[in-house]
């Protein structure tokens, strides 16, 4: 059963947040936005806005990639993924959606380059 879960089906037929998708494959799909991901002073490739663009068609199916074990490994950080939509220039983004704690900003961009300064500044 716990294979079934992670290839997107529990062991009751129901289908996960991705649908019949592994979650860790889509999870490989965002590997251009990896960068991005980890840095929220890094650019937006195009190739990363574009598939962004793609999963936050279903909103759930991109939390669960967020805190996937393959997001995880490549060091993403939830709190600067969910800026990548608007850092994108996506016009329909699911602002104010809860993933895990993390909500999609609503703040400015700036305020939250700030935070994370402040947030490194003492851990530095």
């Amino acid at each position: 059963m716990t294979i079934a879960g992670f290839n997107g089906v529990d062991g009751n037929g129901n289908y996960g947040p991705c649908g019949k998708h592994n979650i860790e494959k889509e999870a490989e799909k965002l590997e251009p936005c990896t960068k991005a991901a980890r840095d929220v002073y890094a650019p937006v490739s195009e190739r990363c806005c574009t598939v962004m663009e793609k999963k936050l068609k279903n909103p759930s199916c991109l939390c669960a990639i967020m805190f996937s074990r393959t997001a995880y490994n490549a060091g993403i950080k939830p709190e600067v993924a969910v800026t990548i939509p608007k850092r994108c220039n996506i016009r329909v983004r699911p602002v104010g959606h809860m993933c895990g704690g993390v909500k999609a900003p609503m703040v400015r961009l700036s305020v939250l380059k700030t935070t994370l300064y402040e947030q490194y500044q003492l851990c530095g």
